[in-house]
């Protein structure tokens, strides 16, 4: 689909549609078994209908579980790839990168192996940047160590928004993200609210975080590309 274009006034950065290639980009759940991690992911892959190959570790899927793929637009065909070991889920990973015709490769790898090391995560950087395929690696129960990936991100599920119509019932799903350390763009701290009937997420800074001034107001990018 070409590069990902998103809205970025991330703490001040400039208005605009800027246009990043797609790379390789870590998240950290503050949970191992938090599905906040999945769900950041999946919005902010591109808005294509090519197949996402994922593939996760026996840990991943034994403490985690698989992905509810029912919760996922129809449109975009899943491969699902159960892998025992992590090292066969980095090959697995960069194989699936020379393909082009793939819309984006997630990974899900538990704790700190061996395998898992900056040459790793370099090789899956360039591999996805060659490719333009979008590439994200879910890290559970994971130390943030040395890696090349181009973006890296902590993310915690927050009690859902109100409801607009019933205050009993949950809302908006919310998430708290903080983006720690970056090659692309600087780093910061936001809530992230996801807006099923626009496709977006709307992203505004925590009231303890100055890095957006009031003034600035929410925060927008779209979900998909």
């Amino acid at each position: 689909m070409g590069s990902l274009r998103i809205h970025k006034r991330l703490a001040g950065q400039g208005a605009g549609l800027t246009a990043l290639p797609h790379t390789l980009s870590e998240v950290f759940p503050s949970c191992p078994t938090d599905a906040s991690a999945v769900g950041f992911a999946l919005s902010r892959l591109p808005r294509t209908q090519a197949p996402v190959l994922w593939v996760q570790d026996r840990l991943s899927r034994k403490e985690a579980g698989r992905p509810a793929l029912a919760g996922i637009s129809g449109d975009r065909p899943i491969i699902m790839v159960d892998l025992s070991r992590a090292v066969d889920v980095l090959w697995a990973m960069e194989d699936g990168l020379r393909c082009r015709a793939l819309g984006a490769v997630i990974g899900e790898i538990w704790g700190d192996p061996p395998g898992l090391d900056f040459t790793a995560t370099k090789r899956l950087a360039i591999r996805a940047e060659a490719a333009d395929v979008s590439c994200w690696l879910i890290r559970r129960a994971a130390s943030p160590d040395l890696s090349a990936a181009r973006d890296r991100w902590r993310i915690a599920s927050l009690p859902s928004a109100p409801h607009p119509h019933d205050p009993q019932a949950p809302g908006a799903p919310r998430w708290s993200l903080d983006l720690f350390r970056s090659r692309r763009v600087k780093p910061g701290k936001w809530v992230a609210t996801y807006d099923g009937a626009a496709d977006r997420i709307h992203l505004t800074a925590p009231a303890r975080d100055r890095a957006v001034e009031p003034d600035d107001g929410a925060l927008r990018e779209r979900a998909a590309g």
